[in-house]
């Protein structure tokens, strides 16, 4: 190889080093290596039993970055997070699964976003939107009765923690 580059050379080499000619004498174009989101089936999230989130924590539950958030939101109209007094977004519980389902359409089920868009019209229109993502995002029956499980346990030890902090002498009445 001729020219003025001084570095390091990988002698033998220059014989397996063609350029691509795609036809057209136009100069080769570097080849980008594209990541494509995990297609494993996304594991059942637990949402926290909170009315409201802030997008960073719907960002961190959703698992992308809050841009990504933000650009949903003007893709899909379903979408659409309050404000609270000092102006930042406020998404429901709703809002959330609703994230989570697009999410899985977009990155699992590989639709584009005017594929997703379209799919959740469907969804809705038919009154099977709550059952997908029941199904698909949040884990399906099985989560929905462990969830109940935990719930029940709750309840139990908070009626434990309240018969512990009353005094004894009002539990036996003697």
């Amino acid at each position: 190889m001729s020219g003025d580059f001084d570095g390091p050379t990988l002698e033998g080499a220059e014989s397996d080093l063609q350029p691509i000619q795609d036809g057209r004498g136009a100069a080769p174009q570097a080849e980008m290596e594209v990541v494509l989101p995990s297609t494993a089936p996304d594991k059942p999230i637990e949402i926290p039993d909170r009315t409201f989130f802030r997008i960073g924590d719907v960002a961190d539950l959703v698992g992308v970055k809050p841009y990504v958030l933000r650009y949903w939101e003007s893709e899909f109209p379903m979408i659409s997070p309050e404000k609270s007094t000092t102006g930042q977004r406020v998404y429901r519980r709703t809002d959330v699964e609703t994230l989570l389902l697009i999410k899985h359409l977009l990155y699992q089920e590989r639709y584009s976003i005017e594929g997703a868009r379209k799919r959740l019209r469907e969804l809705r229109r038919d009154g099977q939107l709550r059952t997908f993502k029941r199904d698909r995002v949040l884990g399906g029956e099985e989560h929905l009765a462990r969830r109940e499980r935990l719930q029940r346990l709750r309840d139990q030890l908070q009626e434990l923690h309240q018969m512990v902090r009353q005094p004894l002498h009002d539990l036996f009445k003697l």
